[in-house]
């Protein structure tokens, strides 16, 4: 599929989906890997690494096995999803189009809850880390700074996108070779922590239970979110009935391994997990086996992973997940947002806004709300996607062979009810304070259907 031979976005079976194709086509399936593993962050476990070391009894790998586990059925989901849909939107284009186009908005509206939140997150996150080596630089600055770069480089196109994502990964696994290296020197060579190969970080018989696994899970799965995000840049892929699904599951299973294997790195080097200090646990290690060059490297690094990075991969999705709503005709202000620039190709309009949000919301709102708001829109956004694969294949569209059983009932089921366990842990302030939003997005939504009894034109019009 090229750029001139299409003209309108397809499905794998040819079907005209609607949309004329405006977004440039130039990603491939190692960019949309390299988007992923960016956006689920190669050195996450630095940052939660103590508590979940001591939430599971010091088997942190195990953990992280669980939390691939759980979301590999999530992921199949997207992946059949893409292949019915390939266009922007992610998981409010396939509710919209596979199960129901208010239920689509609803849950569209829950999903850009997490997105436009995460941006702020990560950036207040950046900025706390980076004051503690810049005291003097005021924060609101630092997240100016930090929010300026990647509101720039994601308006210009998603091509300057991909090649700062992979100079940022290339960093990121640089400095987790590096610590690889003296964390092997470490225990093998010079006989600290446990002196060699152990499997306490990865089985304890007698401490696994079906309640750990439970728990593992509610701890894992969050931790591997931002896996979705590249179904967001379906329009931008060369061949995204192919590349799209593939790079979702391959990248949740290659950021699996490198957590598994750092985090075990790291529990070999440090076995007392019970007296590490929570927010600081793998920085602390990384001191223990590679001295103040590998503690402070891995700050600096964090920060530019974080808060440049991470958040540079989330405001792409985001910013296209508002476009596609928008040239739907269903947000406030959609004749701005669903523009397109004419020379980038970028939703450059949506960008900037969601810079200005992020922004905003970094400075005003509580890193306890912006995690309740990311945690609860994510996961019930998951839930509504995985019902949506067995109601539009297995239900609407009769595929209940063999092979339809497995892929659009077992797997999606099995999904569902990961993601409702989890998202059922949820404190009653994440619940009120999700609640809240949704209960927005619901009257939003009746005001822009007229009582839900309109759909959007392009839905109309096939």
């Amino acid at each position: 599929m090229s750029d001139v031979a299409i003209q309108t976005t397809e499905n794998e079976q040819g079907t005209n989906l609607g949309y004329k194709q405006e977004l440039k086509r130039s990603l491939t399936l190692k960019d949309l890997i390299i988007y992923g593993l960016i956006t689920m962050l190669p050195i996450a476990p630095i940052q939660v690494y103590g508590l979940i070391a001591q939430e599971s009894f010091g088997m942190a790998p195990l953990v992280y096995l669980v939390g691939v586990v759980a979301m590999v059925f999530t992921a199949m989901s997207y992946s059949q999803m893409s292949k019915e849909f390939p266009i922007a939107g992610s998981v409010y284009s396939y509710v919209q189009r596979g199960l129901n186009p208010h239920i689509g908005f609803v849950t569209g509206w829950l999903i850009a809850v997490d997105y436009i939140m995460a941006p702020a997150l990560l950036t207040a996150f950046s900025a706390m880390w980076l004051g503690s080596i810049l005291p003097g630089v005021p924060t609101f600055v630092i997240i100016f700074i930090f929010l300026a770069i990647n509101t720039f480089i994601t308006a210009r196109g998603v091509s300057l996108t991909a090649r700062a994502n992979t100079i940022f990964l290339i960093l990121e696994l640089a400095i987790l070779v590096i610590f690889l290296g003296f964390a092997i020197k470490y225990v093998f060579i010079d006989g600290h922590g446990t002196g060699g190969f152990s499997l306490a970080p990865i089985f304890q018989p007698d401490k696994i239970d079906f309640h750990f696994i439970a728990s593992a899970a509610s701890i894992a799965v969050l931790g591997f979110l931002g896996f979705d995000v590249i179904s967001t840049l379906s329009e931008e892929v060369k061949n995204p009935q192919k590349t799209v699904g593939k790079a979702t599951v391959g990248a949740l299973v290659i950021i699996g391994t490198i957590f598994m294997l750092q985090t075990y790195l790291a529990a070999l080097a440090h076995p007392d997990y019970a007296g590490l200090d929570p927010d600081m646990a793998f920085f602390d290690i990384a001191r223990e086996v590679g001295g103040d060059f590998l503690y402070y490297a891995f700050i600096l690094v964090g920060v530019a992973a974080v808060g440049i990075a991470n958040a540079l991969a989330i405001q792409s999705a985001i910013s296209r997940i508002i476009y596609s709503m928008s040239r739907d005709k269903l947000l406030p202000f959609s004749g701005i947002l669903g523009k397109i620039h004419p020379v980038y190709k970028t939703p450059f309009n949506a960008t900037i806004f969601v810079g200005l949000v992020s922004f905003v919301v970094a400075l005003l709102v509580s890193i306890e709300n912006i995690v309740q708001l990311i945690n609860f829109g994510a996961l019930t956004s998951f839930m509504v996607l995985n019902l949506t694969v067995f109601v539009h294949f297995y239900l609407k569209k009769g595929r209940r062979d063999a092979k339809g059983f497995v892929n659009y009932l077992l797997l999606p089921v099995i999904g569902f009810l990961i993601i409702f366990y989890v998202w059922s842990g949820f404190d009653w302030m994440t619940f009120a304070v999700g609640t809240s939003w949704l209960i927005i997005g619901v009257i939003l939504g009746a005001v822009k259907s007229k009582g839900y009894k309109e759909v959007p034109p392009v839905l109309r019009d096939m």
